[in-house]
């Protein structure tokens, strides 16, 4: 049977890898994107349905949920750093920037879950991209991240009596997405190379692998969890 899946953020980086990955295995799948163009474009690539949708509007997330009928796999892959304007911030800053952070980091994913929540089948999956900034240092994306985290555990308590499966991928330094703006010197790249244990970045493949494993029948006891995917550059026990 063929799987509906809904990827936001779908239209570069680590979300297109994973729309791709899931279309390579024929299902049917939905991409969304703030972008008109970039949208219309991504989705005539990859051979999938584009949408364009901003995650933090309640109502554009309302009306993504009224296409679908069911939805099998959900991975919110909306996100982005929203960066500090300079040092001596005043408050309505700290404001503003938090406030980003937090709507494009945590709250595209609570609105698109609860906005498909009803549609999701019997042995659906729930997948959100998290971040090793969680971790260590991540200021105001590292604290939605975070954020992300402690309500995909709340998440999956509730859906799994439904025998659906919540997780986070969180993932290390991924090479070739748009996260730095083009703004990570030669320098930091190899210092976050050099935190891995397998000295090398990591790729969108490997998350698009993950999120495809953690949709699959070989994970239906894996919930609640995040999973780690940055080449033991931060380690659990």
């Amino acid at each position: 049977m063929t799987r509906i899946v809904l990827v936001t953020g779908g239209t570069s980086g680590i979300g297109r890898a994973i729309a791709a990955r899931f279309a390579a295995d024929q299902a049917e799948v939905f991409i969304t994107g703030r972008n008109p163009d970039t949208v219309d474009v991504a989705a005539k690539e990859l051979g999938v349905h584009g949408v364009v949708c901003d995650a933090t509007v309640t109502g554009q997330v309302a009306e993504l949920a009224a296409r679908l009928d069911e939805v099998d796999v959900l991975v919110n892959a909306a996100g982005g750093l929203s960066r500090p304007t300079g040092d001596g911030m005043t408050l309505d800053e700290v404001l503003a920037l938090w406030h980003a952070n937090l709507a494009q980091n945590l709250l595209t994913a609570v609105l698109t879950t609860a906005s498909v929540k009803d549609r999701l089948t019997g042995g659906s999956s729930v997948v959100s991209i998290g971040s090793i900034g969680a971790e260590r240092g991540g200021g105001s994306y590292g604290a939605a991240k975070a954020a992300l985290g402690a309500w995909n555990a709340s998440l999956s308590a509730e859906l799994a009596p439904r025998n659906v499966t919540c997780n986070v991928i969180s993932a290390g330094y991924i090479a070739g997405t748009n996260f730095f703006n083009g703004q990570l010197s030669d320098e930091r790249h190899r210092e976050l190379v050099e935190e891995t244990h397998n000295k090398r970045p990591g790729t969108v493949d490997d998350i698009a692998q993950t999120a495809y494993f953690l949709a699959s029948p070989g994970a239906r006891h894996i919930t609640g969890q995040t999973v780690h995917v940055n080449g033991g550059a931060f380690t659990t026990r």
